[in-house]
């Protein structure tokens, strides 16, 4: 059984890499997508401050739908194009979102989000979904959660392979 260490770290970098060592451990022989996604889930959620949100979006082949989350009920189906998560999903660039209210189009699943950060999961060519964090603090995510981010994601879609 894995045992998520505790994590003291100081800055956000260091938040990151201790972040990604316990990923690497706890998704380590395992392919499942669902199994590896709540996992995964959970222990973003438990680690990372200021946070009201955290879980997955699969791309369907037409749309995302809601997979593994920590956090309230969500919206369970989202298009490509609508809202930050589907402007990942169809730009496929990470989407840092500073004020949610000020993104057009946004889709408000839980009103006490303010922030957000959605990295596209890509794979090759493919596309398998977005992973998205919320904040209920306006400006919560920054350059730092963006790679520290990106980097779990690339360590989540590894475990896939």
């Amino acid at each position: 059984m894995f045992a998520a260490a505790p994590i003291h770290a100081v800055t956000k970098h260091e938040l990151y890499d201790e972040l990604a060592s316990q990923a690497r451990g706890l998704l380590h022989g395992e392919r499942d997508r669902i199994a590896n996604a709540a996992n995964f889930a959970s222990l973003v959620w438990h680690a990372v401050p200021q946070i009201n949100w955290c879980g997955f979006y699969f791309y369907d082949g037409t749309e995302l739908v809601v997979g593994p989350f920590q956090g309230k009920p969500a919206c369970v189906r989202i298009a490509l194009g609508k809202g930050v998560c589907g402007t990942a999903a169809s730009t496929r660039q990470t989407q840092l979102v500073r004020d949610v209210h000020a993104f057009e189009g946004h889709i408000a699943c839980d009103s006490a989000s303010q922030s957000e950060i959605v990295v596209p999961l890509v794979d090759g060519d493919r596309l398998l979904g977005v992973w998205d964090v919320d904040s209920p603090h306006i400006a919560r995510f920054d350059a730092d959660d963006r790679s520290g981010m990106e980097r779990l994601c690339a360590i989540f879609i590894q475990s896939l392979q």
